[in-house]
């Protein structure tokens, strides 16, 4: 068992739970890897040939990370809180895969250029007073967790204090962006702020929903996700009403749901709807993922309702523990061969990806029960049987596989053990008889369509 990983802490991971002692191990373990990635950049930047990051490129680096540690010594924790968020993860890994390629491609003297705009969002978040150049390689300079401008490409001087930023180009006016208690805002249409939405819990931080930065995603994804867009008129009200309930929501499915969502969510991005889902919001449809790179973020599109709202950031928070869990201790040594039956996917699935599911559908099958029982209204009720009935037989018709494997870990075997505890608690408290039946339907017509469509891929 390694010995950051506790079996308590383990166990409660397995039951898709969490206490502030387990989410801070996970939560330190993943900022100290942001740490360590961005340390292997400078390096990279450094010793890598002239071809891949010519002097003049590597001098700009320097700077930068100059820059970026004035900010850390004027006020670390605000310095920190630009360095550690999600999205500056996806950034700094694709430099290094850059920098330290065979083959970089062209696009790494733009990522690169990435880092003057972090270094400067630093600097301001630390209210550090200081003049710099840095480069925007495309139409938008975007500043993680600040804000955005609209460019022409080429040098933006920076200038700072405490209440107010200058950027300048030549030929444009100059943008005057003031800042106040953490926002940065300005009445020039060439900059918009960094959206917020309201904390989840009481002094906590408010939840960026970034929808302006370069690396968010990486376009239209698989499985059904939707690209990044805009939000924009209309829509950010419909966020807004959504968001307004999803607390209520969290607490009503589970005391830890609310906590655990306070302590991991760092930001959203906002997703389109799936294909055929409807205009945005107006059916439960939609759309959400992680990525292991991007700790903390949440990328969806509007759910339809606070209740699906809250069993969105259930579901894709539990993949967040379970990635971070696999970062400091693996779960398993089944390879990445996709030949698993996962009753929530038309694809097969490697066992990581079964395994992950598993513990984020039956994290949902425990928070629509608990909102089942304490709901008030039977259109409520009878949602909440619904998808609970749905996802504890999901999760039932890969426990088998699971529990089978010898290539599971001792850390591995203690998660899926407490899968199946989970698994059978739920049944203390059954779904009526007719919401059983449907789940169980689903999942039988899942596999004979799943079993077809992949029988005829291997003619």
């Amino acid at each position: 068992m390694s010995p950051a990983l506790p079996e308590g802490a383990l166990r409660a991971l397995g039951r898709t739970e969490g206490d502030a002692h387990t989410l801070g191990l996970l939560v330190r373990d993943q900022d100290t890897r942001r740490f360590v990635l961005l340390r292997a950049l400078l390096d990279a930047a450094a010793q890598a040939p002239d071809p891949v990051c010519p002097p003049e490129l590597r001098h700009r680096v320097a700077t930068d990370w100059a820059l970026l540690e004035a900010a850390d010594g004027a006020d670390r924790a605000a310095a920190r809180s630009v360095l550690l968020y999600p999205l500056v993860g996806p950034w700094a890994l694709r430099c290094l895969r850059g920098l330290t390629g065979a083959a970089p491609g062209p696009e790494l003297r733009a990522d690169l250029a990435h880092f003057g705009a972090l270094a400067v969002a630093a600097a301001i978040r630390a209210g550090l007073s200081f003049t710099t150049r840095i480069v925007s390689p495309g139409p938008v300079l975007s500043f993680p967790t600040v804000g955005a401008l609209d460019v022409r490409p080429g040098e933006v001087g920076v200038s700072a204090d405490a209440t107010e930023v200058t950027l300048r180009q030549t030929g444009p006016a100059e943008v005057v962006v003031q800042l106040d208690a953490g926002a940065a805002r300005s009445w020039d249409p060439r900059w918009r702020s960094t959206r917020t939405l309201p904390p989840l819990l009481s002094g906590a931080a408010p939840v960026p929903m970034d929808d302006l930065d370069p690396y968010r995603t990486a376009g239209p994804g698989p499985h059904g996700l939707g690209a990044a867009v805009r939000v924009e008129g209309p829509e950010r009200t419909g966020w807004a009403q959504a968001w307004a309930g999803t607390a209520a929501e969290l607490r009503t499915g589970g005391h830890q749901r609310l906590a655990e969502a306070a302590v991991l969510l760092r930001c959203l991005v906002p997703l389109a709807p799936p294909p055929g889902s409807g205009p945005s919001g107006t059916s439960a449809a939609h759309c959400s993922g992680t990525r292991r790179e991007a700790f903390g973020a949440v990328l969806s599109s509007r759910p339809a309702t606070s209740a699906h709202f809250a069993s969105t950031l259930v579901h894709e928070l539990q993949h967040t523990k379970i990635a971070a869990l696999s970062a400091m201790a693996p779960l398993h040594h089944e390879g990445p061969d996709a030949r698993y039956f996962a009753p929530w996917r038309p694809d097969p699935r490697p066992f990581d990806g079964l395994l992950q599911g598993a513990v984020s559908h039956a994290a949902l099958a425990d928070f629509w029960q608990q909102c089942a029982l304490g709901a008030e209204r039977t259109d409520q009720r009878d949602l909440a049987w619904s998808e609970h009935a749905r996802r504890r037989e999901q999760v039932g018709a890969v426990l088998p596989v699971l529990a089978g494997s010898g290539a599971l870990t001792p850390e591995g075997r203690v998660i899926v053990n407490e899968l199946i505890t989970l698994y059978h608690r739920l049944a203390e408290s059954p779904a009526p008889t007719g919401h059983q039946a449907r789940a169980r339907a689903y999942v039988r017509t899942a596999r004979v369509i799943w079993q077809q469509r992949n029988d005829a891929k291997r003619r």
